[in-house]
């Protein structure tokens, strides 16, 4: 059955006028939403750790920003745009200790802290989530020209009975309504969101990626060569299958590329790469994969960044740099700079 989709008419953004609205973090995720809502007429203010090199970026967009706990004590509605290894200490530290008696609403752009038990709430607040499917710029530019990013919203605890009402009006002031709103759980938010990116479109694609360039230049081939056909052109295909499905892809492409990817896909993607995908769904259900990584980020991430420098230095990744200054129709980007410490996934 299909999941209903919310939209405009179901919102009322009038839920939320005479509200302090907090967002906690002013990364992608939370920039966006803060001036999406000021924007749609709310009071907004801004959350961050003392020192925080966003407060004189959210100053300058013209917030006021306090600290952490203070921006909590001021709200009745907050949005916890904070990295998922970050918020179970925050949320000790300076979100639980100042919600007060209860009636504030806590919200959540990604369900892993709520579902796997890295935050334990207390029973007398309301707690959702709000979670665009798109990267805050997308969010911000789609709202200024009128349109909205689709969203998820979900419920864990509704104890005023006006949850729903809150996710949404919130969803209404980011635009997401403008485009539909889908609601979900927690749980299987978190559990397919893990799923996407580690066996799909994080790990998957960039493994299939390395593998695919790594099997024609150890075959004789050139590496420009290589670089082509299993990186550059991916995003070709991506977006074909973004905009018509992967039939519509299938549509626009050669009859020869066609044979190719109905006979031999199978036979790259195939009952081991199922059987990984499965074992892989197994450890995020069963809360494995989380306490690994717990156990990796407390553990100064050792393993992490040494995988990271060894993707940083295969030999795809010098190809790649000679072959796009060759293209000044893709946008150049350096986005491995300093990020500033409280950002959204």
């Amino acid at each position: 059955m299909p999941a209903k989709v919310y939209t405009d008419k179901d919102a009322d953004l009038g839920f939320l006028k005479n509200k302090t609205l907090a967002v906690l973090g002013f990364g992608s995720q939370g920039h966006s939403h803060a001036m999406n809502l000021r924007d749609s007429g709310l009071n907004v203010i801004v959350g961050l750790y003392k020192g925080s090199k966003s407060a004189a970026a959210a100053k300058k967009k013209g917030f006021k920003v306090y600290e952490t706990a203070e921006a909590v004590r001021r709200a009745d509605v907050m949005l916890v745009g904070i990295p998922d290894m970050k918020q179970a200490s925050v949320w000790e530290k300076d979100i639980a200790p100042n919600l007060g008696k209860g009636g504030k609403t806590v919200l959540f752009i990604h369900g892993l802290s709520i579902h796997y038990k890295l935050i334990k709430p207390a029973k007398n607040v309301d707690i959702a989530m709000v979670a665009p499917k798109g990267p805050g710029h997308v969010v911000r530019a789609q709202y200024v020209e009128g349109k909205g990013v689709p969203a998820l919203i979900a419920i864990q605890q509704d104890i005023s009975g006006k949850a729903t009402k809150t996710a949404l009006a919130w969803a209404k002031g980011i635009g997401s309504t403008r485009a539909g709103v889908i609601k979900t759980s927690f749980k299987e938010e978190a559990e397919t969101d893990l799923f996407g990116e580690q066996a799909v479109l994080c790990g998957g694609a960039s493994e299939l990626v390395k593998v695919g360039y790594e099997t024609l230049v150890e075959a004789g081939y050139q590496p420009e060569m290589a670089y082509f056909e299993c990186l550059h052109e991916l995003k070709l295909i991506v977006d074909l299958m973004v905009e018509s499905g992967i039939s519509g892809m299938r549509f626009s492409i050669s009859e020869t590329a066609k044979y190719g990817d109905i006979t031999r896909g199978p036979r790259v993607i195939n009952s081991s790469s199922r059987k990984a995908m499965r074992e892989i769904l197994k450890e995020i259900q069963s809360g494995k994969f989380t306490a690994q990584w717990v156990k990796e980020y407390k553990g100064g991430l050792k393993n992490y960044n040494k995988l990271l420098k060894k993707g940083e230095n295969h030999p795809i990744e010098k190809t790649g740099q000679r072959l796009r200054a060759l293209m000044p129709w893709v946008q150049k980007r350096n986005i491995r700079g300093a990020q500033a410490e409280y950002t959204t996934k």
